[in-house]
């Protein structure tokens, strides 16, 4: 952590840079006429022809933020987006999630929250232009890099290659997709000044013939604004595509990082496509904070360089669901539910004291004012919600799911299940009959963490650390039984194409390869929780319950919604539900300890809450009025 004398040595520099940035840049960059439903007679779009940008010929420098739709309830969309319009910002960055807008192979969803077109015309109404992102790879921390796991059925799949399988399932979405958004463009009227172009190829770069082909596929469908590509330093040379602006992502400024671009293309606008205002947390990790003046410092200096910028993340959301990504460099690490990022706005919407220093900044640099933020939304301390009802997977297991029948384990990406689509997220349960104990032996098999049982007894767990454990012996024919849980797919680096989930090869008992499974997929989606609320067997909750189990209960909510944060202090590790919406997982090692519970999701009255519990289980969650994203360590 750094000392106090150096921040205000810091504050100091900064308010110098900003004053020094106000006279340089006033006349320059006052774009009060260079907004979506003010501009007319668009012909020229975005322009990189030279060393700046120019829009419809002017003079025109990025203010950008990220913003993901499917990370924030409809609802809130626009009070980001004008909170994004009062920072100085002119524009928005958005991925597009191919997982979530095609989970089934060739049924597409934009709808609810997943209406893209809506989103893209509400950034016009606000005043905002948009630079798309439609991959078909994002990374983003998410689940695969958006990719959809039912890529995965195919054993020879090569993502983000030119292999058919993949370009053949790219094509059929960017057809859906594109349709949507090219009258969406600039020319045609619409707010999208430019696309990308994939997504950081370079740290992938396995085949030289993929980013030409993303390209025609975008422009064979009717994409005519400015292409760009987006890397880090080390991956900018091949991760680069002619025809496409190349573009630089980081935190900590190096003159060099700039500097570099001129290598890839010469006398070209500078951008920094990502400048990472916080960082995402990982399980058992900590809650990753970098300091409001360093971020301040370092947009300035990227500003005075004349380059343009855009802060990722502006307003990071939510991970719901199972939707969290995951990283694989020599040890596996699953991002954590909230994406809060430590970014500008809090994952609720809240302004930060960064917001406050980039208005600053952004105004001097504008030269004019600025319209007021908006006021911030109230939350609520709903207090203690009791789970009064329980009832045991085991128990339930008949009623509401149809295993498949199996004599070798099958991943969850290739069980018969979902109209062949395979199992996506969530519990996958093998269940089997041993005569006897022994040593119970994964092969590096499970993926991500099972655990074991002998009939209803827990024996332990396996995962990546543990591969081995002792079964008790006992008489007769016993049911072993592993729950495995898919923790999150890697998003990012080398390891995409081996993201298949469950039990991806042989469990030996004995060095003997166990046989004849029936394998029960709980993906815990809106059909199976609907089932769950009208099975009979729910009961009072004992007084020593144990997972895996399901506790029911009732928020209640006497007036208007508020957002509240929901606390799971003495629960272990699980996933919450709130009036069948998924909140995403809980975990006690931290660092996360609160889950974020809109209030679009909620309604006067009565709120039905369940938790899935896997292991140890607490009598009440408490509903507060402020996150606690765990134990905070400084970025260097």
């Amino acid at each position: 952590m750094w000392g106090c004398g150096g921040r205000r040595r810091r504050r100091l520099g900064a308010l110098l840079l900003l004053l020094l940035l106000g006279g340089l840049l006033l006349r320059r960059f006052n774009w009060s006429s260079l907004i979506p439903l003010q501009l007319w007679g668009r012909t020229l779009g975005l322009q990189a022809e030279d060393s700046e940008f120019r829009l419809e010929g002017m003079p025109f420098r990025i203010f950008g933020g990220s913003m993901h739709y499917f990370r924030v309830p409809k609802e809130y969309w626009r009070d980001r987006m004008v909170k994004m319009k009062t920072c100085g910002l002119n524009t928005l960055t958005t991925y597009v999630p191919w997982n979530l807008h095609e989970a089934a192979t060739g049924k597409f969803d934009f709808s609810g929250n997943l209406d893209l077109e809506a989103f893209l015309t509400l950034a016009a109404e606000v005043g905002l232009w948009v630079i798309l992102r439609p991959g078909p790879y994002i990374c983003s921390e998410w689940e695969l890099g958006g990719l959809p796991s039912w890529l995965l059925q195919d054993p020879d799949m090569q993502l983000r290659t030119t292999y058919k399988g993949f370009t053949e399932a790219v094509d059929t979405y960017f057809d859906h997709l594109m349709a949507r958004v090219v009258p969406l463009q600039y020319k045609k009227g619409g707010p999208i000044i430019a696309v990308q172009v994939e997504n950081e190829y370079g740290s992938y770069a396995k085949d030289p013939h993929y980013l030409t082909y993303v390209k025609m596929a975008l422009l064979d469908r009717g994409i005519v604004e400015l292409l760009m590509t987006s890397d880090n330093k080390d991956g900018l040379s091949s991760g680069y595509v002619e025809g496409a602006l190349a573009t630089v992502n980081f935190q900590k400024v190096d003159s060099s990082f700039l500097a570099y671009l001129d290598t890839v293309q010469q006398n070209k606008p500078k951008m920094v496509m990502e400048y990472w205002t916080g960082w995402f947390d990982s399980w058992g990790g900590p809650h990753n904070i970098f300091d409001a003046d360093d971020m301040v410092n370092s947009v300035a200096e990227v500003l005075q360089t004349g380059a343009s910028i855009n802060l990722y993340m502006f307003h990071g959301g939510t991970n719901f669901g199972f939707m969290n990504g995951a990283l694989d460099f020599d040890e596996y690490k699953p991002d954590v539910t909230s994406y809060d990022y430590d970014a500008v706005l809090t994952e609720a919407g809240d302004y930060t004291s960064k917001f406050f220093k980039l208005r600053q900044l952004f105004t001097k640099i504008i030269g004019q004012p600025l319209p007021l933020p908006p006021m911030i939304t109230g939350k609520a301390s709903y207090g203690a919600v009791l789970l009064p009802q329980y009832v045991s997977l085991w128990e339930v297991l008949p009623f509401i799911v149809e295993p498949v029948k199996s004599e070798f384990p099958l991943n969850m990406e290739n069980l018969p299940v979902n109209d062949g689509n395979g199992q996506a997220y969530g519990y996958t349960l093998y269940e089997t009959v041993i005569s006897g104990g022994g040593q119970l032996h994964s092969r590096d098999n499970v993926r991500d963490r099972a655990q074991v049982f002998v009939n209803t007894v827990f024996v332990g767990f396996l995962d990546y650390n543990t591969a081995e454990l002792s079964i008790p012996e006992g008489r007769g024919f016993r049911q072993l039984r592993l729950l495995v849980e898919n923790c999150g797919r890697v998003n990012y680096g080398l390891m995409l194409n081996e993201q298949r989930k469950g039990l991806i090869g042989d469990v030996f008992l004995n060095k003997t390869p166990l046989r004849n499974f029936k394998i029960y997929s709980l993906e815990m989606k809106p059909g199976f929780m609907e089932s769950l609320r009208g099975v009979a067997a729910w009961s009072t909750i004992p007084d020593y319950a144990v997972g895996p189990a399901f506790f029911r209960g009732n928020l209640q909510v006497q007036y208007l919604p508020q957002d509240t944060f929901l606390k799971l202090e003495g629960w272990e590790k699980g996933v919450v539900f709130v009036n069948g919406e998924n909140l995403g997982r809980y975990w006690k090692i931290g660092p996360q300890e609160t889950l974020y519970l809109p209030a679009t999701w909620l309604q006067p009255g009565n709120n039905e809450i369940i938790v899935f519990e896997e292991r140890t289980a607490g009598r009440i969650i408490q509903s507060v009025d402020m996150p606690y994203l765990g134990r905070t360590h400084y970025m260097d």
